[in-house]
């Protein structure tokens, strides 16, 4: 789910993109690396997020082209990610979309984009089992990505509690959902959840949810593109939001 074209490899370099704190979407290190070298760039790391996947030495060789790479690369990321805090840093009404294991980089582009479009505050991706900041990403969201802050976050569903602990409701898509997407209230305080393109929203994000909604399928297949899907759903929030009050 990364671009290879710009992979950085080799203990130097990959060493000097963690010191000089350049985004990065996932550092890569051999089995077997000497344990002096593993210990350094794990803690590096950790200090700047990153996460870390343990490979075999041959995926490196392939990924890298045979070029030497001492067993060590790295995926930078096209911007840097912003602490899931700081999405709601002076926000009296926050609106929030958290896209939950979208993988297709294309998708989660077009999101982007229509999140800036929309005037979404920010959008939350899980570190695993999803597309990240890349370059295909960029792309796809036209220029977008560089005006929507984006939080890379370990785990979906304590987010959620925490945005409800910040008083902000939840509400996920999901297709079998009894409650059509314009009757819901989606005024207030909110973070709007969309499933992967595999899964959907998952039980466990589901269950962290306060209300679902659902589109309406009056033709024959049954759901929509995750980026479609995702518009529709934004621009009802910006629709209720700018609604006169009675």
């Amino acid at each position: 789910m990364e671009d290879k074209g710009d992979l950085i490899f080799g203990r130097n370099p990959v060493r000097e993109a963690l010191r000089g704190g350049r985004p990065l979407n996932r550092l890569l290190l051999a089995r077997g690396i000497t344990p002096r070298v593993y210990q350094e760039l794990v803690t590096l790391a950790r200090e700047q997020g990153v996460p870390v996947q343990s490979v075999e030495r041959a995926f490196l060789d392939r990924l890298t082209g045979g070029q030497a790479h001492q067993g060590v690369a790295a995926y930078p990321a096209e911007q840097a990610y912003v602490d899931v805090e700081d999405l709601l840093l002076g926000r009296e009404k926050p609106f929030i979309l958290v896209a939950n294991e979208i993988q297709d980089p294309h998708n989660l582009g077009a999101i982007l984009r229509t999140a800036e479009a929309a005037n979404v505050d920010g959008v939350v991706i899980p570190v695993r089992r999803a597309a990240a900041l890349t370059g295909t990403v960029a792309k796809a969201a036209a220029g977008a990505a560089a005006y929507v802050p984006v939080a890379r976050v370990t785990n979906i569903a304590r987010t959620l509690r925490w945005f409800k602990d910040q008083g902000l409701w939840i509400v996920g898509a999901d297709a079998a959902a009894s409650t059509l997407f314009w009757d819901a209230d989606l005024a207030g305080p909110l973070a709007l959840v969309i499933g992967g393109e595999a899964a959907g929203l998952g039980r466990v994000v589901r269950e962290e949810c306060d209300l679902l909604v659902r589109l309406p399928m009056l033709g024959r297949i049954n759901s929509l593109n995750a980026s479609v899907a995702a518009a529709l759903l934004m621009y009802e929030v910006l629709r209720q939001r700018r609604r006169p009050e009675a």
